[in-house]
């Protein structure tokens, strides 16, 4: 941020602009002013860095990690490259277990296999070392979160979700008005443990200055976290989630006079006709810093297809301006994902994504469904298999009822199809006319 603001460009600049078709001033410019930011880490290198925000293609992160009941190394780095595998653009480590050794171990992994932006929540590992050391999570002090966030730092994390915003006054507030469904953020509910067992102000709004200068120095991107995102439909745009919005976007702005990337995270369960006001909401409040939301999830009642859920949501978001969605798989609200179910989490999340983009874009996203309707018009298998988000479904699917390499039709209209059809009378009135 600082370069761009001095006038001058990085080579991370001028990859994202090439990769977006957008002119290297564009991406200064959103840059310096924090409407476009580059999340990546002094420490490694990307292949290839993206930037996330006003004017660019939509996002997508997708999340994985061990939990303390499951909790398999190897998977959970194999998760993290089927992710990338089909489309994810970054990747967030949310591992809680089985020990802290478990969690460096996946982290440090995926930073040395996977080579896209690379996202945690350093309040997870902190809960962990205070349970292993101390007994309990609410034991944790001041110096275990920033002594975390600075060791995940030196290994090369890209960007942080930190939450900032949760605040001793809504806290309080929610003590005398709770909620429906209370504090569903594990990060915000650590937080707001914490608080009330302490009764001092959350360590990182605190010293918020000493987490921009950790930033400064590791060049990492903050990612204000919605620690108060409601948990259901029924608690969606309340009290609390709108004083942390109010709080953050006090926070971007401190964060800008220091020269330091954020973004804002935003609402996770909210119905669809309040996801436009809370996208506008944001814009305005944090001055069109980029926001990152989870899904948004428009209803409560689809355990097992919730990433259908959040791809509505997600698609209605980006239309009104979300500019990074984070993929929720099918099995959120009922256990950890296997790669299967990450694997349609990340494309469920890109199909809202790419559905935003051609709608914001036009051909500069369209050009690949231009290629997949040449494809068809041609019946060319092949290629249509090719040009799938899923090629490897897309094939299954179309060879399971017996169909051979060479058939022109499919198992759904066999001679009834359309565009043979269509293909053969016009090729016949063209002969006629000879």
């Amino acid at each position: 941020m600082k370069i761009a603001r001095n006038g001058k460009t990085t080579k991370e600049m001028e990859i994202v602009a090439k990769n977006e078709q957008v002119d290297i001033e564009f991406i200064r410019r959103g840059v310096a002013k924090g409407r476009i930011i580059v999340p990546k880490s002094n420490r490694r290198e990307l292949e290839p860095p993206i930037g996330i925000g006003k004017g660019l293609l939509v996002k997508i992160n997708a999340n994985i990690g061990s939990s303390k009941t499951v909790c398999n190394i190897e998977e959970e780095v194999e998760k993290a490259k089927i992710a990338v595998k089909y489309g994810a653009d970054t990747v967030m480590d949310l591992s809680t277990g089985v020990t802290e050794a478990d969690v460096n171990t996946i982290r440090k992994k995926i930073l040395d296999e996977v080579r896209v932006p690379l996202g945690t929540v350093p309040i997870y590992q902190v809960a962990l070392r205070a349970l292993e050391n101390k007994g309990a999570i609410i034991q944790m002090d001041e110096d275990d979160m920033f002594n975390v966030v600075e060791e995940q730092a030196k290994e090369g994390v890209d960007f942080f979700t930190i939450h900032v915003g949760v605040t001793k006054e809504i806290i309080n507030y929610l003590v005398d008005h709770p909620r429906t469904m209370g504090v569903v953020s594990r990060g915000g509910t650590f937080m707001a443990s914490w608080i009330l067992e302490h009764n001092q102000e959350n360590p990182f709004n605190k010293r918020y200055d000493y987490l921009l200068e950790m930033a400064k120095e590791y060049d990492f991107t903050l990612s204000l976290g919605d620690g108060m995102r409601p948990g259901g439909i029924i608690d969606s745009t309340d009290y609390a989630q709108i004083q942390e919005l109010l709080e953050i976007s006090k926070l971007v702005k401190r964060a800008w006079e220091k020269d330091i990337q954020v973004m804002v995270e935003g609402p996770g369960h909210i119905p669809a006709n309040e996801v436009e006001r809370n996208i506008k909401m944001q814009k305005s409040l944090c001055d069109e810093a980029p926001f990152y939301v989870l899904g948004p999830l428009v209803t409560d009642i689809a355990p097992g297809y919730d990433e259908i859920v959040s791809a509505i949501g997600g698609t209605l978001a980006g239309l009104a301006g979300a500019d990074y969605l984070c993929y929720v798989t099918p099995s959120e609200h009922l256990g950890l994902p296997n790669k299967e179910e990450v694997k349609r989490g990340v494309i469920a999340s890109k199909i809202a994504a790419h559905a935003v983009n051609i709608a914001r874009y036009g051909t500069r996203a369209s050009n690949w469904d231009y290629k997949m309707d040449i494809a068809r018009k041609n019946l060319d298998w092949q290629e249509m298999i090719n040009l799938s988000m899923d090629p490897e479904l897309a094939r299954e699917i179309h060879f399971r009822n017996g169909a051979k390499e060479l058939d022109e039709v499919c198992s759904m209209c066999g001679e009834f199809c359309a565009i043979k059809l269509l293909k053969e009378a016009l090729e016949g009135k063209r002969k006629k006319k000879e």
